[in-house]
């Protein structure tokens, strides 16, 4: 692999509900394929980069349509495992009139929850230049320390680490705190991806204590997305604000993960290793540029349903970006 990124944890279908009776219960689901670390690769692929995927699918139909359309769009699967020791996991998807989702989980037991440093291969991470995670791998211990596992393995080949918060609170037993599960990893990461809520539900201390700790460890941007309204970046020594695109949203299920697939295409094409991460980022119109790339990813994305069927090439977003320009 040259210059790929890879993107591991789980993948997953999601059901998107159809029409409605009476009551106002669907009438029926449509299956996507989707999961937040697969909807980035296939984003990556749809923008005409290295993609590759890493985690473990059921031995069953799902896993088989997951499978199939990760290699459809482009994706490198040669990390993908199959098991007949769990099934592939399941969401069931309802929109409301904003194209804002809920979701109800079938998971766990899941196939992508088995997954263990072992599978990863020992030539896994040569010629990655991202490896990209979110939390939704790190609900069971033994998945968490995986994931970190995967993060650590991923600085060692001089690869930069990305982590997209992406918290689904449905996906973590009730009662547990997922904080003290999510920050080695958060901590773990040179580059970080978070939603408005998210922020405000990290900084218990403040938004400055999280920027802190993020310092403390290997982070050197965070990017805070909000919907409509502006996103912020953060860097040690400087942060901003920048405008997004106003669109009727159709559907949000896969508007983050398009973004970070945007933002992750911008770093791997500059060469973003982590000792030069700190100079691209204070070369604001640069950034900037990579910024609005990504927005415009995620503004397509919620124009259409589904998840890596909602995904734009690159001829797509740089001709929205000329239309809203």
């Amino acid at each position: 692999m040259s210059r790929t990124i890879l993107c591991f944890g789980e993948a997953l279908i999601d059901f998107h509900s159809e029409g409605g009776d009476a009551f106002g219960f669907p009438r029926g689901f449509v299956p996507y394929a989707g999961g937040a670390p697969a909807n980035v690769a296939v984003a990556v692929a749809r923008l005409g980069g290295g993609a590759a995927f890493a985690g473990m699918l059921g031995n069953d139909l799902f896993g088989d349509f997951l499978l199939h359309s990760l290699q459809h769009a482009g994706v490198d699967t040669a990390g993908v495992t199959r098991t007949g020791a769990a099934n592939t996991a399941l969401a069931f998807v309802a929109l409301d009139a904003r194209g804002e989702r809920s979701f109800s989980f079938y998971r766990p037991p899941s196939a992508d929850l088995l997954f263990r440093p072992e599978h990863f291969g020992e030539a896994r991470f040569d010629g990655v230049a991202v490896f990209h995670v979110c939390s939704n791998s790190m609900t069971d211990e033994a998945m968490a320390e995986t994931t970190r596992e995967g993060m650590r393995r991923a600085h060692a080949a001089g690869a930069l680490v990305s982590f997209d918060l992406n918290l689904r609170p449905a996906l973590w037993n009730p009662g547990v705190d997922p904080r003290p599960q999510v920050w080695p990893a958060l901590e773990l990461a040179d580059v970080v991806k978070l939603s408005g809520e998210e922020f405000a539900w990290l900084a218990v201390d403040g938004e400055e204590a999280v920027l802190e700790r993020l310092w403390q460890g290997r982070t050197r941007l965070l990017v805070v997305t909000d919907g409509e309204r502006s996103l912020r970046w953060f860097h040690p020594d400087a942060e901003g604000e920048l405008p997004v695109y106003a669109v009727n949203a159709v559907d949000t299920t896969a508007a983050g993960d398009a973004f970070v697939g945007g933002l992750l295409c911008g770093l791997a094409r500059l060469q973003a290793a982590p000792d030069r991460l700190d100079h691209l980022v204070t070369e604001l119109p640069r950034l900037h540029a990579m910024l609005r790339f990504a927005a415009a990813c995620g503004a397509l994305t919620v124009t259409r349903q589904g998840s890596f069927s909602a995904m734009p090439d690159e001829a797509e977003v740089l001709s929205f970006m000329e239309t809203y320009a």
